[in-house]
């Protein structure tokens, strides 16, 4: 019986302990867990690296309207040349091919004539221009007319950009219509250009127009044949405020922005903003931002997720500035300053947490548990060993 009374007493004590742990570990788990409530977030450095964050600051500028459009890039066709024969003959010298740069009064190609002669005479064919070579007809030794094609060399420091524009959208532009053009296979650089003209017919089929871009090609990177996509600008408006576009997160209703804390070291404090007009590039910001300010754009996504380090704004305040903030982050005013003190007087009775007094009520509630149990097994104990003495 002894036994009996160890067993069920230790079977109380151990469900009165789970049931105080499952209580306790949301308590814990409250006071434990950091607060974004208030917008505010900090990070390691680590974090910061790992998040890829890049930042832009929010600035007045003006704000283009644009038409979105595909196309392509071509050549200049007032930049394209073609070295060719005066006479017959038969190729003795080829100095240039395909892919190579050639300046303007190189020898390219040697031709032997087919006029008597010992030796036969031979001609030097210049380049008619700088430029590049895109594409070469001949091989040595090939015989040549006076009709044939040897060479294209094409100049490509401007070329043009033909984009396919919705034809409800072709009277907004006209002759002298800026585009921002992103080239893909330049890893998305954006490269701005002038409208020249509209194609003289329209593709049927697709609706669209071709509008011709002037485009400069500096290093010559842009090759005809290039996808483009275009933003072309189709009016503006003066002292806008703009962030860019990949710094907006939230949903339609609920738009924020992250911002780069000015006091705190990698903290970043996310603000509702009211957004106005958007274009390929940025977002108006109506109201929520001041000029200056610096949004998150890379990484701002991945940041919304982020539980940041678990230090509060006001705890990060205090580190940095060396005394006590309230918990928004406001400075404590006098008033508050000497409650603060007076909280802190030796003299003065500290308050007792609620965690500390639900342990000890759960502590005396245990005890009592126990002598009532002890009680009941030493009464079935006296029980049982005056039924055995009868016996």
């Amino acid at each position: 019986m002894t036994h009996l009374f160890s067993i069920k007493a230790s079977q109380s004590a151990v469900v009165f302990a789970c049931i105080l742990t499952a209580v306790l570990s949301p308590l814990h788990a409250a006071e434990k867990a950091p607060d974004n409530s208030d917008g505010f977030i900090a990070l390691e450095p680590e974090g910061i690296k790992n998040l890829g964050i890049q930042y832009a600051l929010a600035e007045i500028k003006d704000f283009e309207r644009t038409v979105f459009a595909i196309g392509h890039i071509r050549e200049d066709p007032k930049n394209h040349s073609v070295l060719s024969s005066r006479i017959a003959g038969r190729i003795i010298e080829v100095n240039a091919f395909e892919g190579d740069r050639v300046k303007k009064g190189d020898v390219l190609v040697k031709v032997e004539s087919r006029q008597p002669g010992s030796p036969p005479p031979v001609i030097e064919l210049r380049a008619p221009r700088d430029g590049l070579v895109v594409a070469s007809h001949i091989r040595l030794g090939e015989p040549v007319e006076p009709e044939n094609e040897l060479l294209d060399i094409m100049d490509l420091s401007e070329v043009w950009a033909t984009a396919q524009v919705p034809e409800d959208s072709i009277s907004k532009i006209k002759a002298g219509s800026k585009a921002h053009i992103r080239i893909p296979a330049l890893g998305g650089e954006i490269i701005d250009g002038e409208l020249l003209r509209l194609d003289t017919k329209a593709d049927r089929a697709g609706g669209t127009i071709g509008a011709i871009f002037r485009v400069p090609n500096k290093n010559s990177r842009l090759r005809p044949g290039m996808r483009a996509e275009f933003s072309i600008v189709t009016s503006s408006r003066t002292k806008v405020m703009a962030v860019p576009r990949e710094a907006l997160q939230g949903d339609a209703a609920n738009r924020v922005v992250y911002v780069k804390h000015v006091d705190i070291e990698n903290a970043f404090t996310r603000l509702p903003v009211e957004t106005g007009e958007s274009n390929d590039r940025y977002v108006e910001i109506v109201r929520g931002l001041f000029p200056g300010d610096e949004v998150v754009t890379t990484g701002s996504y991945a940041l919304s997720f982020s539980s940041g380090s678990g230090i509060s704004l006001k705890e990060a305040l205090d580190a940095a500035h060396g005394h006590e903030h309230n918990e928004d982050g406001s400075e404590l005013t006098p008033a508050q300053k000497q409650a603060k003190a007076k909280e802190s007087a030796p003299a003065e009775t500290e308050k007792t947490s609620p965690t500390v007094i639900f342990l000890a009520c759960s502590t005396g509630l245990l005890l009592v548990l126990l002598i009532i149990s002890g009680i009941r097994n030493g009464r079935a104990l006296k029980q049982a060993r005056g039924e055995t003495a009868s016996a």
